[in-house]
């Protein structure tokens, strides 16, 4: 059983969780439009090569690309028609020196031919003779064969998550399915006495439940598939049934609220007992959300978050969002510094303690071809900061705050 509120960091914390989980996932065989928002679980090869044939990339003249060398419009090359190539149609034919064929968009390049002239740079003397008023090089204005995708290469590595242009480079290929890890399905228990159904009127000391539906639309925006468990009360008995039943249901279950050391806060308890190896850790040294859990039950992650819903967002963010992602935490400093990408000019002193990783929200604005991160203050039981932001910022553990206009990293929401 993990020592309560013996702190880590976000590293360490992330660390523990994925020490525990399975370093292989099964996969399954899905039609590539089945696919998207999914990770591949082996690379995904080209059996032919992209295009198949030597294509021309626009409308114009196939040619000998010698045969335009000093071309200008003063003294243009003159060349004789002698074919046409249509798409879809191998050319019946071959271009000789002196010699050029009509070409459309995306045709094979007949034999004998090495470039292609844009119409645009042609003038027509006769029905059987052009003018080239350009020259190109060899190549110009050209596919050739394999140059997109070569048979035998890899198209697509594992691990990668297919996006909309995944599915085309995959019909591409010839490839109709792909064998991916199943789409992440997780619970989501919110707990507390002083929850009701959004569709009640609270009494004094009741509030409509929001975590809920926080983390419901949180893990569909990371590619999971979200099933709410509803409200459970601070009861040992029922949250160890309700949370049984989730575990055994989905391969991932957040719970929210609970997470304190409060004298009726049973869930770390029946976090703990659910399952070998349980909690890994109950702490860790960022703001907002010190108090959160993190446990591995029978190989499947469970995330104990906050109950102020400003707070439950911010650790979704940075402890279940990536799992659902990328099925895995950064590996590299290049990799974590793709979770804050965007460089902004803070608008305002910040204080943070020594130590620990602070968050705060940010609405981020562009003046004159800067940007600029403006904090979006407030306790973390309000809604409405998280309303009014549009990024996410943070101070590094290793630093007592930030002054106004320094550079801090933010995650655009």
């Amino acid at each position: 059983m993990a020592e309560l509120f013996k702190v880590l960091t976000l590293a360490e914390a992330r660390a523990a969780i994925m020490s525990h989980l399975p370093a292989e996932k099964t996969g399954i065989k899905v039609p590539i439009l089945e696919s998207l928002g999914c990770r591949l679980t082996a690379d995904v090869r080209a059996v032919d090569n992209v295009p198949a044939f030597n294509r021309s990339t626009v409308d114009g003249y196939a040619v000998k690309a010698k045969d335009t060398y000093g071309a200008s419009e003063g003294i243009p090359s003159y060349l004789d028609v002698s074919g046409e190539a249509l798409i879809g149609q191998v050319p019946a034919g071959r271009v000789d020196t002196g010699q050029t064929w009509y070409i459309a968009t995306g045709a094979m390049i007949p034999a004998g031919a090495d470039a292609v002239v844009m119409v645009e740079y042609t003038e027509e003397l006769d029905s059987r003779t052009i003018g080239i008023n350009r020259p190109v090089a060899p190549g110009e204005n050209v596919i050739r064969r394999g140059e997109d995708i070569t048979a035998g290469d890899i198209a697509l590595p594992a691990s990668h998550r297919i996006r909309p242009q995944d599915l085309g480079l995959l019909s591409s290929i010839g490839v109709t399915e792909v064998e991916v890890t199943r789409i992440t399905r997780v619970g989501i228990i919110s707990t507390g006495d002083e929850l009701i159904n959004p569709l009640e009127k609270p009494s004094p000391g009741e509030i409509r439940d929001i975590n809920s539906y926080i983390l419901y639309g949180a893990v569909l925006a990371a590619g999971g598939r979200p099933r709410l468990y509803g409200i459970v009360p601070d009861d040992y008995d029922k949250l160890r049934k309700t949370l049984a039943r989730a575990l055994d249901e989905n391969d991932m279950v957040l719970i929210s609220g609970g997470s304190s050391v409060g004298a009726r806060d049973v869930t770390f308890k029946v976090i703990d007992t659910a399952g070998k190896p349980g909690v890994v850790f109950h702490g860790i040294s960022v703001k907002p959300g010190k108090p959160t859990a993190g446990a591995v039950i029978g190989g499947k992650p469970l995330f104990g978050l906050p109950g102020h819903p400003a707070s439950a967002l911010v650790i979704f963010d940075v402890l279940v969002a990536p799992l659902l992602r990328d099925g895995a935490y950064p590996a590299t400093e290049e990799e974590s510094a793709l979770e804050f990408p965007v460089k902004a000019i803070i608008t305002r002193n910040l204080h943070s303690a020594a130590g620990r990783k602070d968050y705060f929200r940010v609405k981020v604005s562009s003046k004159g071809g800067q940007l600029f991160a403006e904090p979006v203050l407030g306790k973390s039981g309000l809604i409405n900061t998280m309303i009014k932001a549009n990024g996410l910022a943070h101070i590094p553990a290793g630093k007592e705050g930030v002054e106004a206009g320094e550079i801090v990293d933010v995650k655009l929401f």
